[in-house]
């Protein structure tokens, strides 16, 4: 594909592709990097930037990021490398150095073969959509084709990335955990083989947790295979096998958990976050009785809430919308059913590490286990079916699945809720239909999947 047919790069969550392909070919990612360096230098006055950059574990990541560097150092920008370490911990690494911005190069649970870069402002959030633009207007017109690059002290970038690994876990275990103790806790941690696989083990060990590591042996092509969060059926056995009081998922980049009880039940976003909306809510801490959430959140959570007086707020899936919905409402607790949750008193970027602190503080606290915390959350039956497509036409353009959809509200009425969306980085079709009658909601699925396969749905070669 030429530069030209790719006018918007970046998505709800960065730059995603096939690595080695465009836009994550070698000599675009040099040309990302000095764009970034330039627009960078530009904002604060010709000073030089300062980047702080990370990658998980694919084995496409260390060349992403050699290129990426050179471009940067073309362009006059100081590097500071954390190697291996997970999205979030480059969001805190750029607050807490004080730089320019953040680069991630991940494409969190997505397969190996897929990679990405995410940019962070010095807050935490995303980058604003004015450089992005800036740096899509740089690909498409070649600009930076001729670079001029310096080589990189490896060994001096071992060590530095050693001390901001060191940075990130104080933070955590003292600043965030503070006086939390885990001592007698037995927990089974699943590392996905990604960004946390000595990070978490290494943070929860040193709460005093017996710790029981899984899928943190990464080795370039098994991040998120058969493991983390997209995979919760290991991990709920391992539990049970253990005997393990808790036990928390990663994705590739960890910046959501998803967590199993000690009876091996799955405890996904939303049951999360009633746990933690209910803590919150009786310390008094639940600013304006508001929980911020997306379109995919179950309707049992928010019948949940409604009973305790708490209000849900729904926004597009993203957690940069969940994050601008926080900010607007001045919420303190948002996230995703996926297990990506915000705290925005805390940090701007959802950490997996600190939502995982977060619920062992309720338990220990309360002196429950998160069995018991759950209860009062009733999930209504859910069903969620992807479809690869062609393209991605409107929906409202596609008359005979409007049709379908249409009828499908009307025979759902009050009782349940339908909703049809796009994936953000993928060419899927989401249908995702909720309910009283899981029967009834598995069919009128099956049934709208159907027509839009019928309409637009993509063979295995994606054509």
């Amino acid at each position: 594909m030429k530069p030209e047919d790719h006018k918007k790069l970046f998505g709800t969550d960065g730059i995603r592709g096939k690595a080695g392909e465009f836009p994550l070919d070698r000599a675009t990612v040099r040309v990302i990097g000095a764009s970034l360096a330039t627009h960078l230098a530009e904002q604060h006055r010709g000073r030089a930037p300062r980047i702080v950059i990370g990658r998980d574990t694919r084995e496409s990541g260390l060349s992403i990021e050699r290129e990426l560097t050179a471009g940067a150092k073309s362009a006059g920008a100081e590097i500071e490398s954390a190697e291996v370490i997970t999205t979030p911990g480059v969001a805190f690494l750029t607050r807490n150095l004080a730089a320019d911005a953040g680069v991630v190069i991940s494409a969190s649970h997505n397969p190996y073969e897929d990679n990405g870069i995410k940019i962070f402002d010095p807050s935490g959030r995303k980058l604003d959509d004015t450089t992005e633009r800036q740096i899509e207007r740089d690909i498409a017109t070649n600009r930076f084709s001729e670079l001029q690059t310096n080589e990189v002290d490896e060994a001096r970038t071992k060590a530095h990335a050693i001390e901001l690994h060191k940075r990130y876990i104080d933070y955590l275990q003292h600043d965030v955990a503070r006086d939390l103790s885990l001592s007698g806790l037995t927990m089974v941690v699943d590392c996905a083989n990604g960004a946390a696989f000595e990070l978490a083990p290494q943070l929860f060990t040193n709460l005093g947790a017996r710790v029981i590591a899984i899928n943190n042996q990464p080795d370039g092509r098994n991040i998120n295979l058969n493991c983390g969060s997209l995979h919760i059926e290991a991990l709920q056995q391992r539990v049970l096998r253990e005997r393990a009081d808790f036990g928390v998922a990663f994705d590739g980049d960890a910046d959501r958990a998803l967590f199993v009880d000690a009876e091996g039940k799955f405890v996904d976003g939303d049951a999360t976050m009633w746990v933690l909306a209910i803590s919150a809510q009786s310390r008094g801490e639940l600013d304006n009785d508001l929980v911020v959430s997306t379109v995919m959140t179950n309707l049992g959570l928010e019948v949940a809430l409604r009973s305790r007086g708490i209000k849900l707020a729904r926004t597009d899936v993203g957690d940069k919308y969940v994050l601008e919905e926080l900010l607007r409402s001045r919420a303190v607790l948002g996230g995703e059913q996926s297990g990506h949750i915000i705290f925005p008193k805390i940090s701007l970027a959802g950490d997996g590490m600190i939502t995982t602190i977060s619920i062992l503080r309720v338990m220990m606290d309360e002196g429950q286990t998160l069995a018991q915390l759950t209860q009062g959350f009733s999930r209504y039956p859910q069903i969620l079916i992807n479809i690869r497509v062609r393209e991605r036409i409107p929906f409202e353009k596609i008359p005979m699945v409007q049709e379908k959809a249409r009828e499908i509200d009307r025979a759902l009425g009050e009782r349940g809720r339908l909703l049809l969306r796009y994936s953000g980085t993928e060419p899927l079709a989401r249908v995702m239909i909720e309910g009283e009658d899981e029967q009834e909601v598995k069919s009128h699925a099956n049934a709208l999947s159907e027509v839009i396969r019928a309409e637009i749905g993509a063979d295995e070669s994606g054509h």
